[in-house]
C-alpha cells in the first residue's frame, strides 16, 4: 500500500505553478526508520494525527528526530536525513493534517504552544553535505501496517479520523528544495511597490530561498568597499546582472539592483544548492522613488514618513507616537533629514554595490512640499557610509503646526505615490 502523506503547508499554495525549471530533485527509497502516526481525530471528514518521526534523540535543549534513506538525483545520490526538531523532552508536538475532507495528502503544523523545524541534510557519495531548512518533501508508506482499524482502512486520512489509531511504516518520497520566487518588490520601508529601479533595494519573496536560517552581510563581505553577490550561497541575477545581497534567508532575499539593468520588464532570477528558480518578472522603471516610512510609524493620525532631527536618532513624530522611539516635532526653519530609494543617478556617479564615500548630487530635479508649501532642500543625494539610500536634508517651511501635515514630494515632475504626514509644532 502507498499513499501520499507529507506536503508542506505552503507547498499546496505552489501545485498549480507547474515544475520549477532548473531544480534537481532528490528521490528517496524505504526509509531506515519508520514512520508513526496516531489518529487525534477531527471534524467534517477532516483529520489530525500526532507525527512520531523516526528516531528521537534529547540534545539537552531540543529533541531532533530523524528519519534516513538512500536517495538518487543529486551529487550521485548519497543519504538523505529529514530531522523535525522541537523544544524540550516530551512527545512529539507535529502533526498531520489533512488538506481536505477525506484526504491523505496532509500538512505538517504543531500543536499549539509549541515551535519546531524541519531540517534536510543531502549527504552526497562525493562527500559533501548540504542542509536546507525546508519542509519541500512529500513521503508515501511502504508496507504500512494499522491498529485499531481494518485493512480495507488503512489509510492515513482514516487514522486521523480515529482517535488512538495508527499507522506506521518506512516511507519513501521525494525532496526539492529549488528556490521559488513568489513576489518582489522595491523595499518595503520605502513604500514597497510592484517595480524597481536600477540601484534601489529589493525584497524577493519566497521559498527555498536560502538554506541558511538567516544572513546579513558583514564588514568580511565587502572587498575594496564592494558589496557582496553570494551570500549563504545564494546568488541573484536581476537581467542577467549579478544583485548585490545584503540579507538571506529561506522565505526572504533583500538585494540591491545593479545600475546599469534596463528599464522593463526583467527577469529576476535566484541560484541556491538547491538549484536555480524559474525566472520571476520585475519591473524596471528608470526611479521609483520611494521615501523611509516603516509601518510601525502607521498610526490612527496616519503614516508618518521616517524623517529625523541631525542627531540621526530623533524622529519627527508627536512624543510618544510610537513605543520606545525618540520624538519631537519639528518647528519651521528646522533641518530635518528625509531617507530614500529608488531616486535614480547621481554626479559624480556612484555605482550599485559601492559603498558611497564623498558628497553627490541626484540628477533629477527634487522637490518636497509640506502641506502645499515648497521646502528648501540643503542636500539631495546618496547617504554617506551606505548603499543605494538617499539622504535629503530639508529646511522646514512656515506652516501652520499640526500632527498631521502632509508631506508630498516630485522628482523630475512626477509626483511620489505615497501619503505621508509629519509633526510640527510653532
Amino acid at each position: 500500500m502507498k499513499k501520499l502523506t507529507g506536503i508542506p503547508v505552503y507547498l499546496c499554495g505552489l501545485l498549480g505553478l507547474g515544475s520549477t525549471a532548473w531544480g534537481v530533485t532528490a528521490t528517496y527509497t524505504d526509509s531506515n526508520q519508520n514512520v508513526t502516526l496516531t489518529g487525534l481525530g477531527g471534524s467534517n471528514g477532516v483529520g489530525q494525527s500526532r507525527v512520531d518521526w523516526g528516531t528521537c534523540a534529547f540534545d539537552g535543549t531540543n529533541t531532533n528526530c530523524t528519519v534516513t534513506a538512500p536517495y538518487t538525483g543529486v551529487g550521485g545520490g548519497g543519504t538523505i536525513s529529514i530531522v523535525l526538531r522541537y523544544s524540550g523532552n516530551g512527545p512529539s508536538p507535529f502533526t498531520a493534517n489533512s488538506v481536505t475532507a477525506g484526504s491523505d495528502l496532509i500538512t505538517f503544523g504543531l500543536l499549539p504552544g509549541n515551535s519546531g523545524s524541519i531540517v534536510v541534510s543531502l549527504q552526497e557519495s562525493t562527500g559533501a553535505n548540504v542542509t536546507f531548512l525546508s519542509d519541500n518533501f512529500n513521503f508515501f508508506y511502504s508496507n504500512a501496517t494499522c491498529t485499531g482499524l481494518s485493512a480495507a482502512q488503512c489509510s492515513v486520512g482514516q487514522v486521523g479520523l480515529t482517535p488512538n489509531a495508527t499507522i506506521s511504516g518506512p516511507v519513501h518520497g521525494t525532496f526539492d528544495a529549488t528556490p521559488v520566487i513568489l513576489a518582489a518588490i522595491s523595499a518595503s520601508s520605502y513604500g514597497g511597490f510592484p517595480a524597481v529601479a536600477p540601484g534601489s533595494w529589493m525584497e524577493i519573496y519566497g521559498t527555498d530561498l536560502a538554506n541558511v536560517n538567516s544572513q546579513i552581510w558583514s564588514g568580511a563581505d565587502f572587498h575594496n568597499n564592494v558589496a557582496p553577490t553570494a551570500l549563504g550561497a545564494t546568488t541573484v541575477t536581476v537581467g542577467g546582472q549579478s544583485a548585490f545581497i545584503d540579507f538571506v534567508s529561506p522565505l526572504q532575499v533583500n538585494v540591491q539592483v545593479p545600475s546599469n539593468v534596463t528599464p522593463g520588464p526583467q527577469s529576476v532570477i535566484i541560484t541556491t544548492p538547491g538549484g536555480t528558480s524559474t525566472p520571476y518578472t520585475v519591473t524596471v522603471n528608470p526611479t521609483e522613488p520611494g521615501l523611509l516610512a516603516p509601518a510601525a510609524f502607521k498610526v490612527a493620525a496616519g503614516q508618518y514618513v521616517g524623517a529625523t532631527f541631525p542627531d540621526g536618532v530623533t524622529f519627527v513624530l508627536p512624543p510618544n507616537a510610537v513605543n520606545g522611539v525618540p520624538a519631537a516635532r519639528a518647528k519651521p526653519g528646522d533641518v530635518i533629514v528625509f531617507y530614500g530609494v529608488g531616486f535614480g543617478p547621481v554626479t559624480p556617479d556612484i555605482p550599485a554595490g559601492e559603498i558611497v564615500g564623498e558628497l553627490n548630487q541626484l540628477t533629477n530635479p527634487l522637490q518636497v512640499w509640506f502641506a502645499g508649501t515648497q521646502a528648501t532642500l540643503n542636500y539631495q543625494g546618496l547617504a554617506g557610509g551606505y548603499l543605494g539610500l538617499y539622504q535629503i536634508n530639508v529646511v522646514v517651511p512656515n506652516v501652520p503646526a499640526g500632527d498631521a501635515v502632509p508631506v508630498t514630494f516630485s522628482l523630475n515632475g512626477t509626483p511620489g505615490t505615497q501619503t505621508l504626514i509629519t509633526a510640527i509644532s510653532n
